[in-house]
């Protein structure tokens, strides 16, 4: 199955797969807990739509926080 979009225009906002992972992870992580607080039914997967968000040039890494934070149980 072919990625679209493909990773050559992904990479251009983020520079390398690993990175590309974590910052499309993290927003689509935000994006289901925006739309589970509000209550929004999202029509494509969080994961669809952050990927779509990189590839459209308005998310990249240097505006993401890709600290690990610390659970406090």
């Amino acid at each position: 199955m072919m990625l679209y979009p493909a990773m050559s225009k992904l990479t251009s906002y983020v520079p390398n797969r690993y990175m590309l992972v974590n910052v499309v992870a993290r927003r689509a992580r935000q994006i289901a807990d925006v739309a589970d607080e509000t209550g929004e039914h999202l029509d494509d997967k969080p994961v669809t739509l952050a990927i779509h968000e990189v590839a459209d040039g308005k998310l990249d890494a240097s505006s993401m926080d890709l600290t690990i934070e610390e659970e406090n149980d």
